[in-house]
């Protein structure tokens, strides 16, 4: 393993894969994100729930790469667009990408693609390069997550409603990602 190569967490624990690893990795880590979406608090002053959806994504960003990481949000997005009952609260169907949380669903895309990139040039193996990778990705999902609510909102209401509230549950999500991704790093060095 040399630091000069893109490599991922998940090259180094598996790094010769197959296409069938490739498709159970991505419909593993689509379902992962289903299942952390169902932790879902629904808040008094936002039409968007506190959920574990954003964190799930932003792991599998870092942990699979730019590619898989992408491929496991479309899936995940797909599986919930045809009716899974995979977004929070255990819902589904197309119309969620078109509701005031529909925004935030098609950030998750390009926020597990960005950090994901960033994974894969090092970015995950030191706390503040995690911290920052997270902060970043995070940011990507606020900035599509307010777009789709200026459909239903003022600007001032969709970033009151839309990244106010969850400002304190993503910086806990950020900390806890950044002890454990370089962790991870440590041990696979020893």
């Amino acid at each position: 393993m040399t630091d000069s190569q893109p490599m991922t967490m998940l090259d180094a624990f598996l790094p010769q894969r197959r296409a069938l690893h490739q498709a159970a990795l991505i419909l593993g880590a689509s379902l992962a994100i289903g299942l952390l979406s169902q932790v879902a608090i629904p808040l008094p002053m936002t039409p968007v729930p506190l959920t574990l959806q954003t964190f799930a994504v932003l792991l599998t960003g870092l942990t699979l790469g730019r590619k898989l990481g992408t491929a496991a949000v479309l899936a995940w997005l797909a599986e919930g667009a045809i009716g899974l009952p995979v977004f929070a609260g255990g819902v589904g169907g197309a119309a969620w990408l078109l509701g005031p949380t529909g925004g935030y669903l098609i950030g998750f895309a390009f926020a597990a693609a960005l950090v994901g990139w960033l994974a894969e040039r090092h970015w995950d193996r030191r706390p503040l390069t995690a911290a920052l990778a997270m902060a970043l990705g995070s940011a990507v999902i606020y900035a599509f997550g307010v777009v789709g609510l200026l459909r239903f909102e003022p600007l001032s209401l969709a970033v009151m409603q839309g990244v106010v509230p969850f400002l304190p549950g993503d910086l806990i999500k950020i900390a806890v990602a950044t002890l454990g991704l370089p962790g991870g790093w440590a041990m696979l060095r020893r």
